[in-house]
């Protein structure tokens, strides 16, 4: 063997938000000390992780009124985590601002969704006790201008907590690099490396990049929608595509306190509008996002173009799958709006009468296009029962694991590192620990 080729027991591909947690937890929690960590970009964080492609926000369930009770009380122990995570670190605060804590409420407008949200709370209630159930009144002392102006004979109603996380999911990859590091000083980390190529060898995998070879025992794809074009390559996933959908925001100057969502809308998997404060400025307000499909895995980057109908997969099967779920009705209706929210004039004329759902005084000189703003989120697209696959999309095989996209986002990262983990030390053969309970008292 080539002594010179760099050679690791766990190599994680991918330094967003995802694949720095299970750096800092391997790094931190298990006695492996020989970990190697590539990156394709100059810094960690720079994709789905960095603030102006996500909505920045810690979900628990609470408010997301797509999630049954099982699903929340699922997210809610991995969301507690980074909770937990973010409150031990705000030493760092004063030069490196993790996050911003505000209220966050759902709103209910309408008789039938009130009545949606009264049978909702009972059972909500007793697994996150901060929640509350409030009417107008109330709801007019925390978010003024979601009364100002509304019809006083419409029925609206929330629930509203003070447990409110909005995260720059960036500075928190950096967190977790930095920890690693300070736990294992030896950490190889190596950026502007772009994986090439991967092979499966009869006692490791030999990882081809663009400055060269690694190798190493277990290998975490942690790339995104990249990943299922990854796993492709070495045959796994063969029966799934990628629906890649990107978001867009509007801005306005401050016109929220907090956090406000609106009721999911039933069959659609993608997040309802809401409107959020930014992680970094209190004096805007973020409404959003939009969903449309594009052909790229990363917004705004035509280079991944090829990358995606690779991931797709060319034949008939993937594209009858995606005309079956893209013709739905309802769903059909729903991306063609939201097409002509991203026009010009158009758009923001169109998109407004959404948000004055929440802010019914909301002008339009008020509101502004985020140009540049928003991200990809990759849907699995099941080419056997021709349907979407809603939460976390994660694929395993032979000492390798592909994270596709966890769920929901970036707020479980650190339970998607702690599963990981587990199988990690299993794929080794039981030669390490993992300190579980160290882990546990800390975060969980």
């Amino acid at each position: 063997m080539n002594e010179s080729i760099p050679r690791y027991e766990v190599l994680i591909v991918g330094g967003g938000v995802v694949g720095t947690a299970l750096l800092y937890t391997l790094s931190k929690y298990t006695d492996i000390k020989n970990i190697g960590l590539i990156e394709k970009y100059s810094d960690f964080g720079l994709v789905n992780s960095a603030s102006y492609n996500n909505s920045q926000t810690l979900h628990f369930g609470d408010i997301e009124t797509n999630y049954s009770l099982d699903k929340a009380r699922s997210v809610k122990q991995m969301a507690d985590m980074v909770m937990r995570y973010l409150e031990s670190d705000k030493e760092n605060s004063s030069g490196n601002k993790l996050f911003s804590k505000y209220s966050k409420m759902v709103l209910a407008v309408g008789k039938n969704q009130v009545q949606e949200l009264k049978l909702r709370y009972p059972s909500f209630s007793e697994l996150f006790p901060h929640l509350k159930m409030i009417e107008r009144d109330e709801i007019e002392k925390i978010e003024p201008r979601v009364v100002e102006g509304r019809d006083p004979g419409q029925e609206i109603l929330a629930l509203v907590t003070e447990d409110g996380y909005t995260v720059d999911y960036k500075r928190l990859s950096h967190s977790f690099v930095d920890k690693a590091l300070s736990k294992n000083p030896g950490l190889d980390i190596h950026l502007n490396t772009k994986l090439l190529k991967i092979s499966k060898n009869d006692t490791y995998y030999t990882v081809l990049t663009d400055k060269g070879e690694f190798r190493s025992t277990v290998v975490v794809i942690a790339a995104g929608g990249h990943s299922l074009m990854i796993a492709k390559s070495l045959g796994y996933g063969k029966n799934l595509s990628l629906l890649s959908m990107a978001g867009s925001f509007y801005t306005a100057p401050k016109v929220l306190n907090g956090k406000v969502y609106t009721i999911q809308v039933a069959k659609l998997p993608f997040a309802a509008i809401h409107g959020d404060p930014e992680v970094h400025s209190d004096s805007v307000t973020r409404f959003g996002p939009t969903a449309k499909p594009i052909f790229q895995l990363e917004r705004y980057n035509w280079s991944t173009f090829s990358e995606y109908w690779k991931t797709f997969g060319m034949g008939l099967s993937p594209i009858i799958s995606l005309s079956k779920i893209i013709f739905d009705k309802v769903l059909f209706n729903y991306i063609v709006v939201n097409f002509l929210y991203d026009l010009p004039l158009i758009g923001k004329r169109l998109f407004i009468k959404q948000i004055r759902k929440i802010v019914p005084s909301l002008k339009l000189d008020e509101l502004r296009y985020a140009k540049g703003i928003g991200g990809t989120r990759p849907q699995i697209v099941n080419n056997t029962t021709r349907k979407l696959e809603m939460g976390e999309a994660k694929l395993s095989g032979e000492n390798i694991i592909f994270n596709i996209t966890p769920s929901p986002g970036a707020s479980t990262c650190l339970g998607n590192a702690y599963s990981d983990t587990f199988k990690i030390i299993e794929f080794l053969g039981d030669k390490y620990k993992f300190d579980q309970k160290a882990f546990e008292k800390d975060l969980m």
